[in-house]
């Protein structure tokens, strides 16, 4: 039996525990932070797509209709969204036993607002032009209790990720969030939440927001590479947000500017430690220690606490910048089997500044 199938089986198993089972039993093996106790599926029905279809018996439009189910997936490719997708509370989507390159989305997004106890592991959300103007490839907005695991979310038109208006106790690990199209070319707006953490994810090719950090955020052992205007970003508003950043690398690449974090003020209250950022684009690794100074000056300078804001840093997997980085480009996104899209950018990654693209449009990068 190959890895993949091993940890199929080893994730059924998890998810077959009966309703009743405590609330602090882990998603999965190695779930963490603010999600890592969401529940999915876990004692309702087990239902396998059987089709790339976008709708009709067997699709994954219809298996995700209804709450209280586990989804995996006998086929593998690209299911070509008709129309957005919207995602039932009480879910779990397992990509791990997907054949070929796994499970791409394509062409609309996919929602899970307004729903709670959903874990996501191993698919490929990619919105792309077709989609429509104000949407993300991910939209979540009002939800709860998720957990996102080794997920691409990519091509987005307004932002990839939007987690916005009270969402809380969600986990978004080893994912590759980036190559955001227009209009926007954003990674996520994350505004008005509470209890989010970030980590082991790639940010890359996004003109802004690595994320817009609006609210109490972990953003722990993150990559950002090639961000255009600003790689992380405050919440720089009136509101008091509370991020604690630990062991990220931030990485110029050809479009990027001085300014790997920034569009702070001071009721931004920002726990730093360990960070570390490389700026000369020279195709070696040589950074050095990120600094409050990088974060702005005068009234673009954040609050800096000497403790983490958001309670301590419990559940987490914390590393060195550089041991984070080795494991992002060795396992971020859907990574079972990277298709040419993510092999694509995890290459740009490895040029160390020498090679990406922020982009206008996925055709410039070969589409699917």
């Amino acid at each position: 039996m190959n890895s993949r199938s091993l940890i199929a089986v080893a994730v059924t198993v998890l998810l077959a525990e009966p309703a009743g089972f405590a609330q602090t039993n882990l998603a999965f093996p190695g779930a963490e932070g603010f999600g890592r106790f969401a529940r999915g599926g876990t004692g309702g029905e087990t239902i396998r797509v059987t089709t790339l279809a976008d709708s009709g018996p067997g699709s994954l439009r219809d298996a995700v209709s209804r709450p209280n189910r586990t989804i995996v997936f006998d086929v593998g490719g690209v299911i070509r969204l008709k129309s957005n997708l919207a995602v039932s509370s009480r879910l779990t989507l397992d990509g791990t036993g997907a054949p070929g390159d796994g499970i791409t989305l394509y062409g609309r997004s996919t929602s899970f607002s307004g729903q709670k106890n959903v874990i996501v592991r191993y698919l490929r959300f990619r919105e792309g032009m077709a989609g429509d103007q104000r949407k993300c490839s991910v939209n979540l907005s009002g939800g709860s209790d998720m957990i996102f695991d080794h997920c691409s979310i990519e091509w987005g038109r307004w932002d990839c990720l939007g987690l916005t208006q009270g969402s809380h106790n969600i986990t978004f690990q080893n994912c590759l969030i980036g190559e955001s199209v227009n209009p926007q070319r954003f990674g996520s707006l994350s505004d008005a939440v509470t209890k989010i953490t970030f980590t082991h994810n790639l940010w890359i090719n996004n003109q802004s927001r690595n994320p817009k950090a609006k609210g109490r955020i972990q953003y722990i052992n993150n990559v950002v590479y090639n961000w255009g205007v600003c790689g992380l970003v405050g919440g720089h508003s009136r509101a008091e947000h509370f991020q604690d950043v630990v062991g990220n690398y931030f990485i110029a690449g050809p479009n990027s500017n001085p300014h790997p974090v920034g569009e702070c003020t001071q009721t931004d209250h920002i726990f730093l430690q360990g960070n570390f950022v490389d700026l000369d684009k020279d195709g070696k690794l040589n950074g050095r220690e990120l600094v409050p100074a990088d974060f702005g000056r005068g009234a673009g300078a954040p609050t800096f606490l000497s403790a983490p804001g958001n309670g301590p840093l419990d559940g987490l997997k914390i590393e060195s910048a550089a041991a984070a980085l080795t494991n992002v480009l060795a396992h971020a996104g859907s990574s079972f089997h990277r298709d040419a899209v993510d092999a694509r950018l995890i290459d740009a990654v490895q040029s160390f500044g020498t090679r990406g693209k922020i982009i206008h449009d996925e055709a410039e990068v070969g589409g699917l």
